[in-house]
């Protein structure tokens, strides 16, 4: 009964490790922090395109990488997240890398 009981805390602890890091790491909620949010990654050139098309028009965001957070992970999810860069912009989302899109959805409004 204690290896049953030894192997099911081990796995509970395997199968909610995401929700433990953040625990401990002191994670923020993200639940729209800001205007514009970008969910993305450190190696996707076109998260890289996104980063600079903001910066060109002088879009303010709040950046999520959704590999280092559960929680970013998570709202990536949420927002029917399959591939990266994804942009919330006043509650528009845009899948991808569309620059026309992504501009049209961050006009303040």
């Amino acid at each position: 009964m204690k290896k049953f009981l030894a192997i099911a805390l081990v796995f509970g602890i395997y199968q909610n490790w995401d929700n433990i890091g953040d625990f401990f790491s002191g994670a923020p909620e993200y639940e729209n922090p800001g205007a514009v949010v970008l969910y993305a990654t450190q190696w996707c050139r076109y998260c890289e395109k996104t980063r600079k098309l903001f910066a060109k028009h002088g879009i303010s965001y709040v950046e999520y990488d959704i590999e280092r957070s559960a929680q970013a992970h998570r709202e990536y999810k949420k927002l029917g997240g399959r591939g990266v860069p994804v942009v919330n912009a006043y509650g528009t989302v845009v899948h991808g890398y569309s620059p026309q899109l992504i501009l049209a959805a961050a006009k303040p409004q």
